[in-house]
């Protein structure tokens, strides 16, 4: 693989601030996606958010509901760990700016009426991360440690 291509996927700049922001993030993420999944903490489970998001023109509802549901909560989880941070930064970005024009963005600015705030902050969140990556205490750090020792040999 393209050693440039590596270094730009997990190298990082964001030090312990990035740290701060995935890891809370990243588990709030994983825990809204394991709603749409599981339907754990309240959640509908697949077929509840699918008939759901059906219902407001997102079709095939089942496949929205097992795609935004996957993105957040393997996202999730990734941003948690440092893990391909990037990538999953970005998809998970890409997840909520869905949410906030599909869902969010005509009842206005607050969540108390069902607004987009919560989801610009995460994308907000997420696009800072894509940036920057993982930070310290990542696992993004020891794939990138192996590929350099890799190299080196």
């Amino acid at each position: 693989m393209n050693s440039t291509f590596i270094q730009t996927l997990l190298k990082s700049t964001g030090g312990y601030a990035a740290f701060i922001l995935r890891v809370p993030v990243g588990l709030i993420l994983a825990a809204h996606g394991s709603q749409k999944l599981f339907g754990w903490f309240g959640g509908y489970g697949l077929e509840g958010t699918g008939q759901w998001m059906a219902s407001i023109g997102l079709e095939p509802g089942y496949l929205m509901a097992l795609m935004s549901g996957s993105a957040e909560f393997f996202g999730g989880l990734a941003l948690a760990l440092g893990l391909l941070t990037r990538p999953a930064a970005l998809v998970t970005a890409f997840t909520m700016l869905i949410a906030i024009f599909s869902v969010h963005f005509s009842n206005g600015l607050f969540m108390s009426n069902n607004g987009y705030e919560y989801a610009l902050t995460l994308l907000v969140v997420t696009l800072a991360l894509t940036v920057q990556g993982a930070g310290r205490f990542a696992l993004d750090n020891a794939l990138l440690a192996y590929f350099d020792n890799k190299k080196a040999s």
